[in-house]
Parts: C-alpha cells; structure tokens; sequence
C-alpha cells in the first residue's frame, strides 16, 4: 500500500489541477457588433477606423496599374516592362477567359458565338478598336462594356494587362505589313529584303 501512496497522491493532484482549469477562451468577454459599450466614451463597441490607414493588399498606388488611365484620359503605355513571359501570361489568360467569346485570335467567333450567342463580341482587328489605346482595352476587362460582363473579380490586375498586351501583339500580328519585320529577319520569311 505504501507504494500507492504517492500513485494516489499524484492522481489526486492532477484531479484538483484539472478542476483549477478553466475555459476562458471560451467564456471571453466580446461584443456584438455596433452594441452599446460602456468601456469607450462615446459607448460604441465599433471603433472608427483610424485616418489615412489602408487595409492591407489594397493601397492601390498606380493610378495607370488599377485604372488604365493616365490623368482622366485612357492610357496607350503600359504600367510595366512587356516582355515574352508577359506575352505568354497574357496568351494564357485570353484562352482561358476571352477567347470563347471572342476567338482564339480575337475576331469575334469564339464558340459561345457559334453555338448562338446574339451579341457578336467585338473584333479587335477593326480600325476602331486598333486605335483605341491600352488602357480601353484595361477598362473594358475591368468593368464590362455592353454585353461582356466585368471581369475584375477573376482576373488579377496585371493578368488583365497581360492580356491587353497579347491582344496588341494579336492585332499586329494578323495587321502587319513586311515594313514591320525588321530587316535582318525578312529573309526568314522568303521574301528577302527587296521591299
């Protein structure tokens, strides 16, 4: 029995240790949102948020990155560096989100208009949209424009430029002329470097 002792001695202090315990993550005091609170003066348990702060991840500091405009007028530069992994990003989200409407080299005969669709989609290869500057392009992607719904909510900002930038090499590529391939390469084309 003696060997027990400090076996029941020690069950019994993890016993009252277990019972000291208490759940004060649970039982916390906390407040419904916009009640009354005694604890501020002006007894509102909502405080105010503090001037000038910014929830993190949307300061939003490039008015040409989040509006495609420079000053009130759409922008025709980019709000950064297009190289080739922009123009691939940018080719990867247009199959993804613009080419069922608009085709895979964006004429306007995606298969949504195939199958039936009654507002053709734009084609960006007319002299109208040709002319228009990048950040058309950015807004419409942002905010919609007749039929096409804004995609602003599934497409990030600088994947919606991305895409603005593939379609500008789309629109050069089915409009360009032999003055636009640099010499050097002209030969390439088995055209030579007569024209």
């Amino acid at each position: 029995m003696t060997a027990n002792r400090p076996l029941c001695a020690l069950g019994v202090f993890v016993v009252a240790a277990l019972a000291g315990c208490r759940q004060d993550m649970h039982d916390q005091p906390r407040y419904k949102p916009l009640a009354r609170s005694d604890f501020f003066g002006d007894d509102r348990s909502a405080r105010p948020r503090v001037e000038d702060t910014v929830a993190r991840g949307h300061l939003r500091d490039g008015s040409l990155l989040y509006t495609g405009k420079a000053g009130a007028d759409f922008a025709d530069a980019f709000p950064f560096r297009v190289d080739s992994a922009v123009l691939h990003r940018g080719q990867e989200r247009f199959r993804i989100y613009c080419s069922p409407c608009h085709g895979q080299v964006g004429r306007g005969d995606g298969a949504v208009v195939r199958r039936g669709f009654r507002n053709k989609p734009a084609n960006f290869h007319v002299d109208r949209l040709r002319q228009k500057p990048a950040g058309y392009f950015f807004d419409v992607i942002s905010n919609g424009f007749g039929a096409m719904q804004d995609y602003s909510a599934q497409i990030a900002v600088e994947d919606r430029w991305a895409i603005v930038a593939y379609v500008r090499a789309l629109q050069l590529s089915q409009n360009a002329t032999l003055q636009d391939v640099p010499p050097a390469r002209r030969a390439e084309l088995g055209r030579g470097t007569a024209q």
